[in-house]
């Protein structure tokens, strides 16, 4: 992190200098920048990789294999005032869904 000398605030980089964003003091970039990324505007993917073994199963219709079983997790993707999404993963295909409420 990059910090004004002048005010002590966050500096963010604009083009090939650091600007305050409290009173716009600029200083040439020394070395890489770390970019912040808004957390809330990010969206995440769930993505398992590995056997899903040790995972609860619900009974659950596979949209591609019509298999009658699946792996189930809840992940809270929207804000917090929403409800969580549910995630399904077939045990035979593989195939992962969602399920809004």
């Amino acid at each position: 992190m990059n910090f004004c000398p002048e005010c002590k605030s966050m500096m963010i980089p604009k083009g090939d200098v650091l600007v305050c964003r409290k009173c716009g003091f600029e200083k040439k970039k020394e070395g890489e920048s770390v970019v912040l990324k808004d957390a809330a505007k990010e969206r995440q993917e769930v993505i398992l990789e590995e056997e899903s073994t040790g995972m609860p199963t619900i009974k659950a219709k596979c949209p591609d294999c019509g298999n009658g079983t699946a792996y189930w997790w809840l992940r809270q993707l929207r804000s917090a005032d929403e409800a969580e999404v549910r995630f399904f993963r077939c045990t035979k295909c593989k195939k992962t869904w969602r399920e809004y409420n």
